[in-house]
């Protein structure tokens, strides 16, 4: 059985103060000038007022988290991307470009860091402090050191906050967020992300971002090209076609459409799933048939509807007038009649412009409307679709939304070319040898279709190129 001893107090023989002394429900460990334990229910104090709590060398400690005064710092300054370590403190130098730090993955209450401008270079070249799936003053968010000679110190307090500053010697840090979303095919150029719709989809946007990241969108929306007409007809017009003017996602070429008479101002985004149609190409009409050529479908993102093109105008009762659109059609061989007007509905900057007219006489159908330019009328020769408009909001130059080439009617020859941007070209005449189909536009352009050659029953305008829709944003 082991041995007991019972006591509530034991005092030293030498004077009778109290080693260990018990009053009520609380315990004394130690007394006068010696550091005293103090056991009180669940508290358990050490140290007095005025004393020293030492921990002993090669000992370490954890529940207590760091301070101000525990942080160490490492004197080699940094030049280039690494992971800060708590405790630790940095001499960052970027004078020689840019440098990325990376705060701990997984941080404790009370964990510190520190930084401090190595070269008085921060203002040319920010330190970006990474937040490492933790948030910086409650933003889920990088920040930027952008300041000359800035010293500050972080502490890690809770998931709410995550890391705040305790020391700023110049500046507050605040977080940079960015846009965060999904939908259609994801690339990269630098700093900017790009969303390429060429089907209906979702653009999902999971973070607003903040306004010293970014907090808007460029884009291109590109309607359906208008179908080709038969028998010498006219060219489809080009789906509508409108475009922000770059200013919220880097340098790149806009068309005229987005930049010119000023730029067209960049969407804001918020959180919540935005619906994206791309519009479809209209069908293109049957010689000696009651189909009729189709104009194009509507491309939407957010507030911004781009119109389909306008079908081409042909042979028969029924299509005789070219359709207006985000581009008009052009007007068949043979007559006087205007071609379809562009821009319609209309918004500023114009979505497109007008077919071509027709001219008696004349055994060429008009050309298609284009985003940049009408289709050409008459009076005599093939009649080329108007020129598209070319933008690299993709990382590539890409010229898109061209009108359809009219038809050849009559004495064998060539119809007219497609607009430049993916109009179709219009199909030969019939006499002496057959005629030819009109050349569909090119998908993912808008492109208009072009108008079949005349006298051959069967014969077919080309169809309209299918739009798309292209979103672009800073994302880091």
């Amino acid at each position: 059985m082991a041995s007991i001893i019972k006591a509530d107090n034991i005092q030293k023989v030498s004077d009778g103060s109290n080693i260990i002394k018990k009053c009520g429900s609380t315990t004394t460990i130690g007394s006068g000038a010696c550091s005293p334990i103090v056991i009180c229910g669940s508290t358990v104090t050490l140290g007095r007022c005025g004393g020293t709590v030492t921990l002993a060398c090669g000992a370490t400690q954890s529940g207590f988290g760091q301070t101000y005064s525990a942080v160490a710092y490492c004197t080699t300054a940094k030049t280039s991307p690494f992971t800060a370590a708590a405790g630790t403190g940095y001499f960052v130098n970027t004078t020689c470009g840019a440098v990325t730090v990376t705060l701990p993955a997984s941080p404790t209450a009370g964990d510190v860091v520190s930084f401090k401008d190595y070269a008085g270079q921060w203002n040319t070249n920010a330190v970006t402090l990474c937040n490492n799936g933790n948030k910086i003053n409650g933003a889920c968010a990088t920040a930027s050191l952008n300041t000359q000679n800035q010293s500050v110190t972080l502490i890690y307090v809770d998931a709410t906050k995550g890391w705040q500053d305790i020391q700023d010697s110049t500046a507050g840090v605040s977080g940079v967020g960015y846009i965060v979303a999904t939908g259609g095919t994801i690339t990269c150029c630098g700093d900017y992300k790009i969303h390429t719709f060429t089907s209906d989809g979702c653009f999902s946007v999971t973070n607003a971002g903040t306004p010293t990241g970014s907090t808007t969108v460029d884009y291109l929306v590109v309607a359906g090209g208008g179908g080709g007409a038969a028998d010498g007809g006219g060219g489809g017009g080009a789906g509508g076609y409108r475009e922000s003017g770059g200013t919220a996602s880097g340098c790149y070429a806009v068309s005229p459409l987005g930049s010119s008479p000023s730029p067209v101002a960049a969407l804001p985004v918020s959180v919540q799933t935005y619906p994206i149609t791309v519009g479809a190409g209209g069908v293109g009409a049957i010689c000696g048939s009651t189909t009729v050529g189709a104009p194009g479908s509507v491309s939407t993102f957010s507030t911004i509807t781009s119109a389909g093109g306008g079908r081409g105008g042909g042979g028969t009762p029924a299509c005789l007038q070219a359709q207006a659109g985000g581009s008009g059609g052009g007007t068949r061989n043979n007559n006087s009649l205007p071609g379809g007007a562009g821009n319609t509905p209309p918004v500023s900057p114009p979505q497109g412009n007008d077919g071509g007219s027709g001219v008696a006489g004349n055994f060429c159908g008009a050309g298609g409307g284009g985003a940049t330019a009408a289709g050409t009328p008459g009076p005599s020769g093939p009649k080329a679709g108007g020129a598209g408009a070319t933008s690299s909001i993709n990382n590539i130059s890409t010229t898109r939304a061209g009108g359809g080439g009219g038809g050849k009617n009559g004495p064998a020859g060539a119809g007219g070319a497609g607009g430049p941007g993916g109009g179709g070209a219009g199909g030969q005449g019939s006499s002496p040898g057959p005629s030819t189909n009109g050349v569909a536009g090119t998908v993912n352009t808008g492109g208009g279709g072009g108008g079949s050659g005349g006298g051959s029953p069967g014969r077919t305008g080309g169809a309209g190129g299918s739009g798309v829709v292209i979103i672009r944003y800073r994302y880091k």
